[in-house]
């Protein structure tokens, strides 16, 4: 156990602050984004499953629904984006 221990503390000596830096800002940025993609998953999840049980329960209505649906994923979709812009901005700047 010791050698793994030594050979951590001689990696580690190696790192600079920048280094340091760098490995936060990426995990960080991957935190973000991991965060952000969650709220839409579930959004969308959401959306199709009651669309579904609308088109089941009026199948006369079921291309209104689905127009509406496709509208929604598509405004949920874009607050997956936004995390992701977000995600390249924490990462390089």
């Amino acid at each position: 156990m010791s050698i793994l221990a030594q050979a951590a503390a001689t990696a580690a000596e190696g790192l600079q602050k920048a280094d340091y830096q760098a490995i936060n800002g990426a995990t960080n940025a991957g935190l973000a984004y991991g965060l952000a993609a969650i709220g839409p998953g579930i959004g969308i999840g959401y959306l199709v499953g009651q669309s579904v049980q609308a088109m089941a329960r009026q199948p006369e209505a079921a291309g209104m629904v689905r127009t509406t649906m496709f509208l929604g994923i598509a405004f949920t979709e874009a607050l997956a984006l936004i995390g992701f812009v977000v995600f390249i901005l924490l990462k390089f700047v």
